[in-house]
């Protein structure tokens, strides 16, 4: 007797829990936060309350110039209308124009980027588990929008570059430039 897989396709509809799709989707983000975090030797903290602010990075190097640790504030979002893997330099992305005055503040103390997650629509595309990987679908984006203009009347519409992944390389690069005096 010969017993065959099911081919993924064919797989068995998985039980997943009731948790709303949003909640879901702010869990698996958070997770791809400590991810990068981790991979870019930063430390993490949530304010409490959230005040518009989700997380706040820091990096510690002595080859910062303005302190030894400098700290980066994230507001971050995750959509599923927005298909993953953009065309074009850009997409846009709508925020509700309390957070964008929020991050569009050009003098602070403490710089802020918008980490915008892009998801496939079905959950059960999210992830990938391998015996060589774990594979979240399917990035981030970041951008600093000090200086943007709030130009709708309840929301405005942002660029996000798609050339600007979140990922550990584009956090340490965001870090040296504001351990360097400079902006995001």
């Amino acid at each position: 007797m010969v017993v065959t897989q099911p081919q993924p396709e064919e797989a068995a509809e998985v039980l997943r829990g009731d948790l709303a799709v949003t909640a879901c989707m702010e869990t698996l983000q958070v997770g791809y936060l400590h991810a990068v975090a981790a991979a870019a030797g930063c430390s993490l903290s949530q304010p409490f309350p959230d005040n518009g602010i989700d997380w706040q990075v820091s990096h510690g190097s002595r080859a910062h110039e303005v302190d030894d640790e400098v700290t980066v504030k994230i507001q971050l979002k995750a959509t599923q209308q927005i298909a993953p893997r953009p065309r074009g330099a850009h997409f846009s992305f709508t925020l509700d124009n309390d957070h964008l005055r929020k991050l569009a503040r050009e003098r602070v103390a403490v710089p802020r980027i918008l980490v915008v997650m892009l998801l496939p629509s079905r959950v059960d595309r999210w992830l990938e588990a391998r015996p060589d990987a774990l594979e979240l679908r399917h990035c981030c984006y970041w951008v600093n929008l000090a200086g943007h203009p709030v130009t709708g009347q309840r929301r405005t519409n942002v660029r996000v570059p798609t050339a600007k992944v979140f990922d550990d390389r584009a956090l340490c690069d965001i870090m040296a430039r504001v351990g360097a005096g400079g902006s995001p």
